[in-house]
């Protein structure tokens, strides 16, 4: 099915999709897809990627969430609507001894494919900007672990 692509005249933030109907059929309506959904998308797609330990957040943002602000899933993602093509920014903090190229890569795939598949439109190019390493050691999670397991436990045993 073919697709024309064009922004809206009311907000530069959503792309309107107009799905070509065959010409027997009437066109039944209009979608209009924000770039916040696109950037949810992205963020959901880059956050579930082996070897990215999470998206780089603003000092603001980071504060907001210490104090109970609802993390948001489109965190770390610019996203840039052209009239039939999208750009996505990717601002991410990697995991001690990743091979970048590599999860560089395999991020621009999993974002662009994921991007391309549930909206339907296409993704030009995923920018991969590395922010961050993160030193998680194995004894931190294990110390972890064991607290949680710890709590989950009855009392009196």
């Amino acid at each position: 099915m073919e697709e024309n692509i064009k922004n809206t005249e009311t907000s530069e933030e959503e792309v309107e999709v107009k799905s070509a109907a065959p010409e027997e059929e009437q066109e039944i309506g209009n979608i209009k897809i924000s770039v916040d959904v696109v950037s949810t998308i992205a963020g959901i797609a880059a956050s579930q990627t082996k070897g990215v330990a999470g998206m780089y957040s603003s000092f603001a943002g980071g504060i907001a969430e210490k104090l109970g602000a609802k993390k948001s899933p489109s965190k770390g993602v610019k996203v840039d609507m052209a009239e039939k093509s999208v750009k996505i920014d990717l601002y991410i903090v990697v995991e001690y001894g990743v091979r970048i190229p590599e999860l560089a890569w395999e991020l621009q795939e999993d974002v662009k494919n994921n991007v391309e598949t549930m909206t339907g439109l296409e993704v030009e190019k995923v920018n991969i900007h590395i922010e961050g390493v993160s030193f998680a050691s194995e004894e931190t999670e294990e110390i972890a672990a064991e607290a949680t397991a710890e709590e989950a436990l009855p009392e009196g045993e």
